[in-house]
Order: C-alpha cells, then structure tokens, then sequence
C-alpha cells in the first residue's frame, strides 16, 4: 500500500457534485483545514473517479475493504484512525474521501498543488493499488437542486454559492408559488417579454425563466436572487453569509 503523510484537507460534505469540491485557490479563511497524519493512495479509471466525484453513491466493497483502517487524521497531539479514508487519483485528477464510517464519499476535498505533485511522484515511483468499476456506471439525472455542471462552468466559488441559492428560491417558486407570482418574476427578469410571458402557461414560464437563468452569472441574476430571497429568513441568512465570505 502506497501512503503520504502530513496532507492538507479541506472537507466539503455532502456534495454530490464535484464542482462544489473546492480547488485549493478558492479555500477560505474561514474553511477547517485538517491534516491527514497518513493517508493511502489508490489509482482508479476515469469512469470510477467520477463516480466517487460526482456522486454519493456506496462505494465498491472491495475498494472499501482495499482502504479499511489505513489512514489517520492528526489533531491536536493524537492521531484519529479513519474507518474509509483515501486519496484517490485517475492520473489526471486527485481527490481525498473520507465516507465518516459510512460506505458513501460524504466528505470530499481537493489537495495544494504541492501535494497533488507528491501524488504523482509517488506514482512515478510505486506500485498503487488500481480499481476499477465493476458495474457500468448510469449518468445521473440534474435538476435545479444538483444543476449540471456546464451551469457551473466558468463560476467562482462565490458565484456558484449564490447560484445555488437562486436556484433553491426558485424551487420553492415552482413548487408554491401560483402562475401570477411566477408570471411577475419572470417579468422582472425579462420586462421586454411582458406580453409573451402573459399568454404562456405556467409550465412554459417556469421552462422559460429556466432556459433563461441557467447560463452564467450576472448583475441581472445577482438582482433577482437579491429580491427573491427577501422575506425569506433561511435564504436570507444564506445570502448574508455569500455576501460576507473572505476569500484566503
């Protein structure tokens, strides 16, 4: 078994989708940066790094069994045995996972450029365990709370959070909200369509407004969220943490 010492994590939990795993350029001041005592380092192909990546799913067994117990967290003056912890790599593309005893990549994080190098000079020099995927692997399906990544692309960390939160208040738009509320959003976003926006149905507006938001960020997009989420306690408090994050 191959392993590093003394690696930087910053821990994103929870994140089913990779662009929400944050490259080392964008930690924060405010992120909890752990240090991994020791660590394994696996290779995977292509197709089972995205699914550790960009998916929550259970791991395979045998990977799991591969990196039981091999890897600990240093804190303060101890070291923490971590149940499934792991570096894992396609030659291209490096991730640390840490499953919390869970058989799910719950929390995953990027590596410094320095340390992503000594993942590929341990490479160069030793024999790693190479998994692959057993079963084929069956694309996911996006949606407005796991938007697809071309939606992303381009975006800061900033400007993907507050992304996130419009889509979250435009969800619950299109879950609660009636066709004249809807109707009248849409407009604020797009006045000059006022007379189209009144003779489509409410399914067409939300299609719509959809197909018009998805693409990049912007003063416009920042204004709507900035409205929508007025009045709305949790968004609210959401929003006032982006608009108040301090960038490393």
């Amino acid at each position: 078994m191959v392993q590093m010492r003394d690696v930087w994590v910053n821990w994103f939990e929870g994140e089913e989708n990779g662009y929400n795993v944050c490259p080392f350029y964008e930690w924060r001041s405010e992120d909890r940066v752990e240090v991994l005592d020791q660590v394994i380092v696996i290779k995977v192909t292509e197709a089972l790094f995205h699914y550790i990546e960009n998916d929550l799913a259970d791991l395979p067994e045998y990977l799991l069994k591969a990196v039981h117990n091999q890897s600990y967290l240093r804190k303060n003056m101890t070291r923490i045995q971590l149940d499934y912890c792991f570096i894992a790599t396609d030659g291209n593309r490096i991730i640390a996972v840490d499953t919390m005893g869970y058989k799910t990549p719950i929390r995953k994080s990027r590596l410094s450029p320095r340390q992503e190098q000594l993942v590929y000079e341990v490479l160069e020099q030793n024999h790693c365990e190479y998994f692959e995927m057993e079963l084929p692997y069956e694309e996911k399906e996006f949606h407005l709370l796991s938007p697809h990544p071309n939606e992303m692309n381009g975006l800061t960390r900033k400007e993907r959070q507050m992304k996130q939160i419009l889509y979250m208040t435009l969800d619950q738009l299109f879950t609660s909200g009636d066709d004249a509320e809807i109707r009248y959003w849409f407009t604020e976003w797009a006045p000059q369509s006022y007379r189209s926006i009144q003779k489509m149905s409410k399914e067409e507006v939300m299609e719509n407004m959809y197909q018009d938001i998805k693409s990049g960020w912007s003063n416009r997009h920042h204004q709507l969220c900035q409205s929508l989420v007025k009045g709305q306690a949790f968004f609210e408090k959401l929003w006032d943490l982006e608009q108040g994050e301090s960038v490393k």
